[in-house]
């Protein structure tokens, strides 16, 4: 026994690798039990997830700067150790290096959040977690099938977001602009079908608009946003088979499949009862001689 303490004592590396060991269990040991606190404490699923992150990066900092002290014996060592490292990273741990940066980039300057709804290389998702090396998303459906959350779970590395543009449903102005396309016979009325849509679209979400306009003025105030007109409209056109009625809106995201939902129901019932609008489909019309 005396003969290893002396074997280690006399040995700088393995000593230190000891310390180095024994501060990762300790800074394992206590933040886990700082958590379980936080657990049994904290109701809010939201406020215990962020309170937990901090506490990872509270412990990880302490480590970090532990072992900086425990290995670096002068300045100039330290300097030394920093320029290896550098070199290190550089060369064999790009990617390992691009992340961390990315994650730094995502934490200070946060492009996305935690509950924020993005669009990154082609995934689309709700952000669920944010760790030093990747970014998770629970994934939803395209556009067109309602995006709705499908269960699975994406991982994607941090630097993504240095070399793919990513679109964010929340960030700032927390709704977005939906539109419904309703097609009717060229013989239907279709001045009154854009009153009763009108009517309907108007129903279903002035109040939406309402508040958008208190959060877009706060926008305006970080970004270069301005919109002269934030209530529901209907836009007429023509198409081969009728005219087409493009109800225009707002809404919030996670909400999007929900307010098309309810809107075709109005207009479906609102339809039923004119006996003169009639919705169209794909037709060819010939003429008879």
């Amino acid at each position: 026994m005396n003969e290893l303490m002396m074997l280690i004592s006399d040995n700088h590396i393995l000593h230190k690798l000891i310390w180095t060991t024994i501060g990762i269990i300790f800074s394992i040991l206590i933040s886990k039990t700082i958590n379980r606190i936080l657990y049994s404490k904290i109701k809010d699923n939201k406020t215990y997830y962020n309170t937990r992150k901090k506490v990872l990066y509270t412990f990880t900092t302490i480590f970090i700067v532990y072992c900086i002290f425990l290995w670096s014996d002068s300045m100039l060592s330290l300097t030394t150790y920093f320029g290896l490292l550098s070199a290190g990273i550089a060369i064999t741990l790009k990617d390992i290096f691009s992340n961390t940066a990315a994650w730094l980039f995502i934490v200070i300057r946060k492009p996305f959040e935690v509950g924020d709804r993005i669009i990154i290389n082609e995934q689309r998702g709700d952000v669920i977690d944010i760790r030093m090396f990747q970014f998770t998303l629970i994934e939803v459906t395209s556009h067109e099938e309602g995006e709705q959350s499908t269960g699975r779970i994406i991982d994607i590395p941090n630097n993504y977001i240095f070399t793919n543009a990513s679109i964010n449903y929340s960030k700032a102005f927390k709704y977005i602009w939906n539109e419904i396309k309703v097609l009717i016979t060229f013989e239907s009325d279709w001045k009154k079908a854009k009153d009763i849509l009108t009517d309907i679209v108007n129903e279903k979400a002035i109040h939406i608009s309402k508040e958008a306009s208190h959060r877009i003025r706060e926008a305006e105030r970080k970004y270069r946003i301005h919109y002269d007109k934030l209530t529901p409209i209907v836009y007429t056109n023509v198409r081969e088979s009728g005219v087409e009625l493009t109800l225009r809106y707002l809404c919030e995201p996670r909400q999007r499949r929900t307010s098309v939902n309810n809107i075709w129901e109005d207009i479906l019932d609102k339809f039923a009862l004119e006996e003169n609008i009639n919705l169209a489909y794909p037709t060819i019309r010939v003429d008879k001689k």
